[in-house]
């Protein structure tokens, strides 16, 4: 895994303790009576989006691209690990999305829809990024080089963060990187990576669980006699 070039206070994110007030919680616990205005908003942009698409207006794959490109992009480098890759898998996504358009069903948003299309294409790229370098492996017969970036070199704690993140399933780390890095919610987790609400949650849960065995450092003797 390459390096993602993470920004966040992780000692917070991977925190068991329940959130504060003022940090994100999910809509229901916003507003139990109905959606948010914002929510609505949203709600209509994403169905004029899905209606503009379907009906092969450039105007609005230009409105897609424009309010989630970045975010696609900062996702997809976040999955593959540097920003050219990651520029090509967005590329790729809204090729994709171009030509399925008619398969669209409106059983979960355009925009969660137009991301689970994104992470499949992150997949793939990391799958034929995978094959390749075994097959490179395979024909060399000179010994791999190093990593340029080696834990030694980079003693920081987002270094340690990302080298954890490569030990976690890919569910989970995912899953982390869609929630707290992306700030998805579990609804929309759940519709792109194709899981039940509970499992995403389940799965942030062990993920976070998971980092901060590997990132807390271990008792000493004498604390824990005291």
């Amino acid at each position: 895994m390459g390096t993602m070039g993470l920004a966040l206070p992780w000692r917070a994110r991977i925190s068991s303790t329940p959130r504060e007030r003022g940090t994100r919680v999910e809509p229901s616990e916003h507003f139990a009576a109905g959606a948010s205005p914002a929510a609505m908003e949203a709600q209509s942009e994403d169905a004029a989006l899905a209606a503009g698409c379907r009906s092969g207006d450039l105007r609005a794959f230009e409105r897609l691209y424009a309010r989630h490109g970045a975010r696609m992009k900062n996702l997809a480098r976040n999955v593959l690990g540097n920003p050219v890759d990651a520029e090509d898998a967005v590329q790729e996504t809204f090729l994709k999305v171009q030509r399925s358009i008619a398969s669209f069903r409106g059983q979960s948003s355009f925009v969660t829809w137009t991301y689970r299309i994104l992470i499949n294409t992150c997949y793939d790229a990391r799958r034929s990024r995978l094959r390749k370098r075994e097959v490179a492996n395979e024909d060399s017969a000179e010994t791999p080089r190093p990593e340029p970036r080696a834990p030694g070199a980079h003693p920081s704690l987002r270094m340690a963060l990302e080298r954890a993140l490569a030990k976690l399933t890919r569910h989970q780390r995912d899953v982390f990187l869609l929630y707290e890095v992306e700030g998805f919610r579990h609804a929309e987790i759940a519709g792109m990576l194709e899981m039940t609400k509970t499992a995403s949650k389940n799965t942030l849960f062990q993920a976070k669980k998971n980092l901060r065995q590997m990132l807390e450092p271990p008792r000493s003797s004498d604390a824990e006699t005291r």
